[in-house]
């Protein structure tokens, strides 16, 4: 098993890919905090899995705010005493719209969600991996921070964009402490926000326009993270690792 024994951090756990993800660090063998502003949510899913035998915590957070933050990586230390991975998931966006009619609080609740929570779980485990002198953080980037490959919405690209950006940054800074940073750029992917955001047919034109001629799904996004949270990947550093089924080639 890829992570046995690892513990893991996981942004954005209640459903879609962050669900995904969790699941799939449980199979690999790896203890998992699953954080979500949706409580009851993340708390669904740690139940289901603790059925299976998992060792999962569920953890009700706002990670746009310091102090859930702090409260978080708190219970996590408690808990099993250590943090090996982090993976910054928590984002996204909910309606699909032009720039100018982005009203500007709407801009600053998505920087906030997709790229902020990122710099600020990040600044709450660095001493501990330091620490440790070991770690591997994986952000979740987007195709849309790669390249102008599907319209979404310009606030929740250019934070997108942001993450990448600060995943490179990082990468340069912390190697030396034994701290990988990667992203996963996932394209188009079924999950419940992104069919519920266009329609039917819409969905179905940005499908044939992947030369898979289909939508991601997120076990597909959730093994890309896995591999690069995993030993197997530690020569992996800086990097963006796209899983788009070819929507976008850089």
């Amino acid at each position: 098993m890829r992570l046995e024994g690892k513990v893991v951090v996981v942004t954005g756990a209640a459903k879609g890919i962050g669900a995904a993800i969790v699941e799939v660090c449980v199979r690999e063998g790896a203890k998992v905090a699953a954080l979500d502003l949706d409580g009851a949510g993340v708390e669904r899913l740690a139940t289901a899995l603790r059925g299976r035998g998992a060792d999962v915590l569920a953890l009700s957070a706002d990670v746009t705010r310091s102090p859930d933050i702090s409260r978080a990586f708190e219970a996590v230390r408690e808990r099993w005493g250590r943090v090996d991975v982090l993976v910054n998931n928590a984002g996204g966006f909910a309606v699909i719209r032009s720039t100018e009619e982005i009203p500007e609080e709407e801009w600053n609740a998505i920087v906030a969600s997709n790229l902020t929570s990122v710099f600020l779980c990040t600044k709450a485990v660095l001493p501990i991996m330091k620490r440790q002198r070991y770690g591997r953080i994986v952000n979740l980037a987007s195709v849309v921070g790669r390249a102008g490959a599907v319209r979404v919405t310009s606030h929740y690209a250019a934070a997108k964009a942001g993450v990448i950006g600060f995943t490179r940054h990082l990468a340069l800074e912390v190697g030396a402490d034994g701290i990988t940073v990667n992203a996963v750029a996932p394209g188009t992917t079924a999950t419940e926000r992104v069919l519920k955001a266009r329609t039917p047919e819409e969905t179905r034109r940005v499908a044939e326009a992947i030369p898979v001629k289909r939508l991601g799904e997120p076990g597909e996004i959730a093994e890309a993270v896995v591999f690069l949270a995993s030993d197997a990947a530690a020569f992996i550093n800086g990097a963006t690792l796209d899983v788009n089924g070819g929507q976008v080639m850089v």
